[in-house]
């Protein structure tokens, strides 16, 4: 049951590197200096905490509703969809003039993590694992650290290798998630 806890946290990390609400958060506190602060920080975690609980919540619901060979599928797609959005080139431009509105970040926040890689992983494994409330605190734990990172490196962060990392791990999460699902489908043993 803690194995559920340990790979949401890391696989949520892992699949929000260089992501949308990261880099957003990240430019946030780059363009508004001081402002970009505490209150900053808190909205991006609050943010990553609720989308993580309530992808957890989401499996847990599909969990009672499906078999275990279908638990295996949903988990092998939402990897694809992960490992997808990991390769998808993010493109989003630079804010021209960054919103100081804590509830309008929060409401672009909640509605980019709400669809992203990160919370699909959430939802699949608390759907598959049956440890919903375990899944569901890796995962928003996951989340919420990346949004720190994101914070805590600000401009430094579009410095790393975002790209590369993204690319790096799309490909090993896309081809797990392709395992999984020929190994559910009886194709692999």
């Amino acid at each position: 049951m803690s194995g559920s806890f340990f790979i949401a946290l890391v696989l949520a990390f892992l699949t929000a590197i260089g992501g949308r609400d990261q880099l957003l958060i990240a430019r946030l506190r780059a363009a508004n200096g001081s402002r970009g602060g505490l209150p900053l920080l808190v909205t991006g975690i609050a943010c990553a905490l609720a989308t993580g609980a309530l992808a957890a919540w989401a499996g847990g619901v599909v969990d009672a509703m499906i078999s275990d060979a279908a638990e295996t599928m949903l988990v092998a797609f939402a990897l694809g969809l992960a490992g997808v959005e990991l390769l998808w080139p993010n493109r989003e431009k630079r804010l021209l003039e960054p919103t100081r509105s804590l509830g309008a970040i929060a409401l672009v926040l909640l509605a980019r993590q709400v669809s992203d890689g990160p919370r699909f992983v959430i939802f699949a494994l608390a759907a598959n694992s049956g440890a919903v409330l375990l899944t569901g605190l890796g995962g928003a734990l996951g989340g919420a650290i990346a949004i720190v990172m994101g914070w805590s490196l600000a401009n430094g962060l579009e410095r790393l290798p975002l790209r590369a990392v993204r690319l790096g791990l799309g490909i090993v999460v896309l081809i797990g998630g392709v395992v999984i699902g020929l190994t559910a489908r009886g194709i692999l043993a």
